[in-house]
């Protein structure tokens, strides 16, 4: 071993603990140790004002979210259902039966009973929202079905080509909370209606992670994320969700099964995603972030004993070490602040 590779500093001796580390030195006085070859460390970097990102990286599963099976209401024959992957809007048909169109109503509340004048209730407000989005009017938007209610909704039956009866059977219509999206045909044309016709969900896409529970930490809504494609392309997202329910994965073979909560990440540019669906991505997550620090290479850090750091601080060819409390580690830096430590000021880097 040379005299350059043992370095004496007091009355203790620098000791690397190995890589990922922190060195550890004995303080033998308060004086700075005089310049020379034996004392001074191999290496040395500047403190420097910068911004500190923690990242954790997980793998996800890019879609259009749970699939929502739709039951055909009406006794008859299914006479047409659009094609799979088809978007359906407000006042567009979701199927046949018997020649009738069943068309998509935007709300909340579902169709539960028939609607006609004389009926009160929040889905008939639900109803004449609809109406008037759709071009009929005639009518006061309220919770009271009334005659000029009837009237559009005879009106819209027949540009529909449906009977004009100026009633709505909860049968006559799907609600959803907006567009849909035709996931998978559970029915053929042909067929009787009974159970699901077919499956649909969301129009916007969003990456799904099965993120582990002990990682739970790391995310909460809001925080940034990038996604990265199959083509290697990457998009911009965030956390619009940390799920609640811990859910326990199938065990490997050798090992345990993991228990991990579905983190949803939106992406708001989603042409940029493609015609990708059911493909699996990659996510960085930013779990935290930290702007105008003062940070050093992590193995510039000493240890001071008993849970203690500190820096060796090199200047006017001597060196001293200084206590520092640390804070954020990230991509190989560490947050530091202590007495006289300043953005340029030099410190050793012992391994």
């Amino acid at each position: 071993m040379s005299a350059r590779t043992r370095i004496a500093v007091g009355a203790g001796a620098l000791v690397v603990l190995g890589a990922g580390g922190v060195a550890a030195v004995g303080i033998g006085g308060a004086d700075p140790a005089p310049a020379s070859a034996a004392n001074l460390p191999p290496a040395t970097a500047e403190v420097v004002a910068t911004t500190l990102t923690r990242t954790e990286r997980v793998t996800g599963t890019l879609g259009y979210g749970a699939a929502t099976p739709l039951p055909v209401g009406a006794q008859g024959t299914i006479t047409w259902l659009p094609e799979p992957g088809a978007v359906i809007g407000r006042g567009l048909p979701v199927y046949e039966v018997d020649g009738r169109p069943v068309p998509l109503l935007f709300g909340t509340t579902p169709a539960y009973r028939p609607l006609s004048s004389g009926v009160t209730g929040r889905d008939v407000r639900q109803l004449e929202e609809n109406l008037q989005v759709l071009g009929y009017g005639g009518f006061t938007v309220d919770d009271t079905y009334t005659a000029g209610t009837a009237t559009a909704v005879r009106a819209w039956q027949q540009a529909s080509g449906v009977s004009g009866t100026g009633a709505v059977q909860p049968t006559d219509v799907v609600v959803a909370g907006g567009d849909v999206r035709v996931a998978e045909l559970k029915a053929q044309p042909g067929s009787r209606s009974t159970g699901p016709v077919l499956t649909y969900t969301g129009t916007t896409r969003a990456v799904v992670v099965p993120l582990e529970v002990g990682k739970q930490h790391l995310v909460a809504e809001g925080v940034a994320a990038t996604v990265t494609l199959p083509d290697g392309k990457s998009v911009e997202g965030k956390v619009e969700s940390v799920g609640t329910v811990a859910t326990a994965g199938p065990a490997q073979a050798g090992a345990t099964s993991t228990t991990t909560v579905d983190v949803v990440v939106s992406v708001v540019d989603q042409a940029a995603l493609g015609r990708l669906d059911s493909a699996p991505v990659d996510v960085l997550l930013v779990s935290e972030r930290k702007e105008d620090v003062l940070a050093v290479p992590v193995g510039a850090l000493v240890s001071l004993g008993g849970g203690a750091y500190g820096v060796q601080v090199v200047e006017g060819g001597a060196v001293r070490s200084v206590p520092v409390e640390t804070g954020l580690f990230a991509s190989g830096r560490v947050e530091v602040v202590g007495e006289g430590i300043a953005e340029g000021v030099e410190v050793g880097v012992p391994r």
